[in-house]
This record gives structure tokens, C-alpha cells and sequence, in this order.
């Protein structure tokens, strides 16, 4: 169709991990319906493995809006957050290391002093850290704090909801540092034994510490490193077939996808009427499941062109499932003494406006008047749920960090190089 878009894709919580080729002799859909790297032996029962949904677009229709319709065809049941969801994270400034209870109580003075008066309430998000092993992504289990820190879960979400905010917390939930019912046997090392979530143990596990977590008072659950628990592998070495060959689940009966489907599901189901965000989790098998994903790879606090090449790029570019699948996330603006300000605020000020998630990691030592006010601006107006009419970038068929946005009826260009440019592609 001369000058319109076509999209192709599959409803959300498919049965099968799904990815696209596009070649000179046309569009394939592969469908990985293996349980682990084996072939899954599903006895009489069918597979739902996937539902291809389809739009097709005219002329006076963008390329963006066109993904976005496509995204709404994809995923017809999200789950979305009652209101805006702003808040603030602690890992960008202290990176799991060197800090207590009292540290928390302060980020949570420090974000509620920047919402003031408004009427959504911020969170306060309790990263890494407050367990043994803190600030190396630890496993379970998830009973108590960091003995001698963290004795009082339940007293530190008072804590901090008597400051006006909103606690939420942490943790990995297929990981364990003993060894435990449902645990591999096939990978892992003495104090990390990934466990399996195909097993009904497992899941009555995460169930209890998401119910755990809500009975200390915790009403945002961020669930992290699932993926990487159960395939082993993180972006940069993952091949389009996640499992490797002879990997296995302990029950064979389902595929992959439909395990992840199943863990997902007894975290939204535990976590009750708290907000569920999932990070490392395979976000168009979360999309109705979770209210809000991490989009994207990792910020950084010690860089920032980690942050140009990860959150300005997933923004930009998984924007249009934003209240379609999930309020997505693009990880948190950093406000640290060892990037510059002048590039952190642009990406607060684009976020802010997106209506997308907000959080913000605040080291005390770079706060100044002149931070202050750029935060306290854009909580604010993330907390209103951004611009009206939100973002769309403009130049993102031809950029991986799209530097002209439309905000409202207005045009914005940001600047995100440094002056020496953008990095050689190397790891930060």
C-alpha cells in the first residue's frame, strides 16, 4: 500500500517465544515452542502458540501511530497502574553498597519534599542491598533484612509512608544463596542455585515472599532477574533462540514461554493491590500481568553515555506499548556528582513529559538549588501524568537516540552527546 504502514505481531502472553525475520522474499514468524532447550512434550493437550494480529494503515497515518495501533491490537487486556508512577530508586548513587535504614528514610524525605502537595503520592523503592550479599543481585531467601541494618522490614516501610510516601521493594525471585525446594541442579554455583519455575514449589515460594512483602507494608514489588535465572544469558550474548540446546525444565508438559507466563501470573496474583514492576522479564509475556516493566538495559549513575545509548534509546523506541501493554519504564534519571547535570536533566525533562514511570536517584552530594528545582518540576509534572498528549519522537526511524521530540502541539530538540561524541561501542 503506496505510502501507508502495514505491522505485524502476536497477542500478548503467547505460548510460544515469538521473533520476526524480514527478507527479499517476505515476513516469517518463528515460534520457539521448546520447554528449556528440549521439546516439550505437552501429551494431548494443545498449544495455544501464538495469535498473529495485523493493521494496515493509510497515508495520513504516521509510522509511530501506526505502532501504536499495532500495539493496542497486540495486547487487549493491560494491566495499567491507577495512577501516575513516580518515584524515587536508590541504585544509581549507592549501587547496593553503604547504606541503611536511615538512608532510605532520607531519599524518602528527599522525594516527598520534591512532590510536596500534590495528591499521587510518590514511592520510595528499596533497591538491592538490604539483604546478605546486598549490591551483587543476592538470592534468597526473603525472609529478613540484612541482620544488624535491616531488622525491621515492616518498621521501614512505616517509616516510610509516615513521610507521605509510598514504600516498594526489591528482589530476585528465582535465585536462592541455600540450597532449597525447587532449586537446579543442572547450573548455578554454592550461594546462587537458580531455581526452576516450572515447578509448583518454586512458585509457592515467590508467592510467599510477594505476600511477605505486602504483609510488611511494601505496596510496589519490583521483581528482577527472571530471564537471566532461567536462560542464563543477558542482551549482549543472547542469540534469537534463548535456551540453549539440552537445557531443561523440570516439567516438560509446558513450553518455556507458558512457565514465564505462570511465574508472572503467581506474582500479580500475590502481590494483590500492589503495583507489580518487572525488570529482566520478557515484557510481551508480562503485558497484562505487570503495571509497570523496565523497558530498557540499565542507566548509569558513573556514566552517562550508558544512559544516552539505554534510556533515551528504549523510550524512544518501546514507547508506543506505553499504556497499551504496561506504563513502561525507562529506568531511573540519576542526579549524582559523577555525570553532568545538563544531560540528566534533559532525559528528567523528556520523561517527565512522556507520562511514562519516573524515578529518580539522588545522591546528597549533588543536590543543589538549581537540582532541586529541576526535580521538584518534574516529579510534579509526572505526577499530573506528564505533558498533555504526551511525547512522540520524530526522528527515531533514523537515530538510536532520537534527538527531536513533539511534546503537546510543540517541537523539542535535546542534545545528548557529550562534546567528544558518542562512545566507541564498548562495555560501561
Amino acid at each position: 500500500m503506496t505510502g501507508g504502514c502495514t505491522g505485524l505481531g502476536v497477542r500478548t502472553r503467547a505460548g510460544a517465544l515469538c521473533c520476526w525475520t524480514v527478507d527479499e522474499g517476505g515476513t516469517t514468524l518463528w515460534l520457539d515452542v521448546r520447554s528449556g532447550g528440549l521439546p516439550v512434550l505437552p501429551g494431548d493437550r494443545e498449544i495455544a502458540a501464538a495469535t498473529v494480529v495485523g493493521v494496515a494503515t493509510g497515508a495520513d497515518t504516521t509510522p509511530y501511530a501506526a505502532l501504536q495501533e499495532l500495539c493496542a491490537a497486540m495486547s487487549p487486556d493491560p494491566l495499567l497502574p491507577a495512577q501516575p508512577v513516580v518515584g524515587c530508586n536508590n541504585w544509581y548513587y549507592a549501587y547496593g553498597q553503604d547504606f541503611g535504614p536511615d538512608a532510605v528514610l532520607r531519599d524518602a524525605a528527599t522525594i516527598a519534599e520534591f512532590a510536596g502537595d500534590h495528591p499521587v503520592r510518590p514511592f520510595c523503592v528499596v533497591d538491592d542491598g538490604w539483604t546478605e550479599g546486598g549490591g551483587s543481585a543476592p538470592g534468597g531467601p526473603w525472609d529478613t533484612g540484612l541482620p544488624g541494618l535491616f531488622d525491621d522490614m515492616a518498621g521501614l516501610a512505616e517509616g516510610i509512608a509516615d513521610r507521605g510516601v509510598r514504600p516498594g521493594l526489591w528482589f530476585r525471585p528465582l535465585l536462592s544463596r541455600v540450597p532449597t525446594e525447587g532449586m537446579r541442579t543442572d547450573t548455578g554455583a554454592p550461594g546462587r542455585i537458580p531455581l526452576d519455575p516450572s515447578l509448583d514449589t518454586t512458585l509457592a515460594t515467590v508467592a510467599a515472599d510477594v505476600a511477605r512483602f505486602r504483609s510488611w507494608g511494601f505496596e510496589l514489588i519490583k521483581h528482577d532477574f527472571s530471564t537471566y535465572d532461567v536462560f542464563g544469558r543477558f542482551h549482549p550474548d543472547t542469540p534469537h533462540e534463548m535456551a540453549g540446546a539440552g537445557w531443561r525444565l523440570a516439567d516438560r508438559t509446558r513450553t518455556t514461554a507458558e512457565v514465564l507466563v505462570g511465574l508472572y501470573r503467581t506474582i500479580a496474583e500475590a502481590a494483590g493491590d500492589a503495583v507489580v514492576l518487572g525488570c529482566n522479564t520478557v515484557g510481551h509475556l508480562a503485558a497484562g500481568l505487570v503495571q509497570v516493566q523496565r523497558t530498557g538495559d540499565d542507566t548509569s549513575g558513573r556514566h552517562w553515555e550508558r544512559t544516552r545509548r539505554m534510556g533515551i534509546n528504549t523510550l524512544a523506541f518501546r514507547l508506543a506499548q506505553h499504556s497499551r501493554f504496561y506504563a513502561v519504564d525507562a529506568d531511573c534519571v540519576p542526579c549524582t556528582p559523577a555525570t553532568e547535570w545538563r544531560l540528566n536533566r534533559q532525559f528528567l525533562d523528556l520523561v517527565a513529559r512522556s507520562g511514562t514511570a519516573l524515578f529518580v536517584s539522588v545522591a546528597p552530594a549533588a543536590r543543589t538549588p538549581q537540582t532541586d528545582a529541576d526535580l521538584g518540576a518534574a516529579v510534579r509534572l509526572a505526577l499530573d501524568g506528564g505533558s498533555p498528549g504526551g511525547v512522540e519522537p520524530l526522528d527515531w526511524l533514523g537515530t538510536t537516540a532520537p534527538r527531536r521530540w513533539r511534546t503537546g502541539n510543540a517541537e523539542r530538540t535535546y542534545t545528548w552527546s557529550q562534546p567528544w561524541g558518542a562512545w566507541p561501542p564498548l562495555p560501561l
